[in-house]
């Protein structure tokens, strides 16, 4: 995505830099759990240092004409302070909460007890309402004792989904899923290996079954499911593609603002008519092909997160982690040196 660019006054100096409408925080690490102080500071400064991770370069972003921030988090508690604050400017925002039931398979190790992250969630949907919070149940892995065959892995599953979605009834509007893709990314089986795990992708089968069940029970409890950046066409399931990066939702939070509307191609554009067929938003090219995002800049970085999720895909090891998480300076620019 090509942002609109801007000179940035920084400590030492002017700087050229992007200057993004939409900023995602973060798909990267987890923000909201281990910076949110870094965060705010950031935003008071008007802008933050980018670390490219194919090469490491710096790329300065400006945060002045951010319009929404999109916030992803396993455990936003340490977020919830900042809120006012945010409110206080002006800025759109709202939140995918990552809440799995992986406790007693300790697929999430780092994470604090199933009840407090509940407890979290309705927090945070009780100062922001419903919409604003989005349930994701990501992903959902065949792993471990879950790993069973004869569709006893998928049963348990759906029990934890619907053991979640009984407690957050009323709190959320969307439940949000993908099936863990393992064997294409040699850093996640190998991290399931390390910790000593069996595991498969699902069937075709499989995730028809839970497509189906997942349907089901939202429809009991009042959400609306859809997957995240799956090829799978679950429609005939109930289950929608999801936009996570959501431009109808963002419109109505930043009321129709004219940057939003022009990152989005429909300044001067009216509303559409009932009936009209929706329209076509423009999607992020940094993402994967089955991503329907509207284009945004993650300001996060990988090797940050110490929650030692078993499937992590942003880390590397466990050690890279923490060594990143050392780094991190809550007055510096980038979230790690």
């Amino acid at each position: 995505m090509a942002w609109s660019t801007t000179t940035i006054a920084t400590a030492h100096g002017p700087e050229r830099g992007v200057a993004p409408v939409l900023v995602a925080a973060s798909r990267a690490t987890d923000i909201p759990a281990f910076y949110a102080p870094w965060f705010v500071n950031r935003l008071r400064a008007g802008h933050v240092l980018w670390r490219n991770p194919f090469n490491g370069h710096g790329q300065y972003v400006s945060l002045t004409r951010m319009r929404c921030v999109v916030f992803w988090s396993k455990n936003p508690a340490p977020l919830l302070p900042f809120l006012p604050e945010l409110d206080a400017r002006g800025l759109a925002y709202y939140l995918h909460y990552t809440l799995n039931d992986y406790e007693a398979e300790g697929f999430e190790p780092g994470l604090p007890p199933l009840a407090r992250r509940v407890e979290t969630f309705c927090r945070w949907a009780d100062a922001l309402g419903p919409e604003r919070v989005v349930w994701r149940f990501d992903p959902l892995l065949l792993a471990g004792p879950l790993a069973a065959p004869g569709g006893e892995g998928c049963a348990r599953l759906l029990g934890k989904v619907e053991g979640l979605a009984r407690q957050l009834a009323g709190y959320t509007r969307k439940l949000v899923f993908s099936f863990a893709d393992i064997a294409p990314y040699r850093k996640v089986w190998t991290s399931l290996r390390r910790a000593g795990l069996p595991w498969r992708d699902c069937t075709r089968q499989e995730m028809q079954t839970l497509a189906l069940g997942i349907a089901q029970i939202c429809t009991a409890y009042g959400l609306t499911p859809a997957t995240c950046g799956e090829t799978a066409d679950l429609r005939a399931w109930g289950v929608a593609h999801n936009r996570c990066i959501d431009p109808e939702l963002v419109l109505r939070l930043t009321r129709n603002h004219p940057d939003v509307l022009r990152l989005l191609g429909r300044e001067g554009q009216q509303t559409l008519l009932p009936g009209a067929p929706p329209p076509r938003w423009p999607r992020d090219p940094g993402q994967r092909p089955a991503c329907a995002c509207v284009p945004c800049k993650d300001i996060g970085q990988y090797n940050t997160c110490p929650h030692g999720c078993v499937y992590c895909y942003a880390n590397t090891s466990p050690a890279a982690a923490r060594r990143g998480r050392a780094a991190h300076d809550p007055q510096g620019e980038a979230i790690a040196l």
